[in-house]
């Protein structure tokens, strides 16, 4: 005879857990595949803040040396497009009247004042490297 707890683990008691939960609370909506499909400016600040922590996450994942070459490629690629993506978030909360997060980005400029290859945005159409 298997334990409470054991039950309360099991497969189907989640389901049904994970379905009730579905029908009561409200519904987190998923990202939308562009942008300019969000008009709500907090729903857009959510999906910009979404980003970033897939963002985090995909870098620290890079980091590893065990990597092979391979995947570390795919993962920078994937950054890379993440970064895209959220420059365009950042471009449609300025449409909705929210803040200007593409200002406050960081730029590095070299001693003539010219800014640095791969400093500031990547909507620019730069492409950075994040490999270990």
């Amino acid at each position: 005879m298997a334990r409470n707890q054991e039950k309360a683990g099991g497969l189907l008691n989640r389901w049904t857990t994970f379905k009730s939960e579905l029908r009561s609370g409200p519904q987190l909506k998923k990202r939308p595949r562009f942008a300019t499909d969000c008009k709500s400016l907090p729903e857009a600040e959510r999906f910009r803040r979404q980003l970033l922590g897939d963002i985090t996450t995909k870098i620290t994942e890079i980091q590893n040396a065990h990597l092979g070459e391979h995947r570390v490629r795919e993962l920078n690629d994937e950054i890379n497009k993440l970064m895209r993506q959220k420059h365009h978030w950042e471009l449609q909360i300025i449409k909705l009247g929210g803040k200007n997060y593409i200002a406050q980005s960081r730029m590095a400029f070299d001693d003539d004042g010219k800014q640095l290859p791969g400093s500031g945005s990547i909507g620019s159409g730069g492409y950075l490297y994040f490999g270990a």
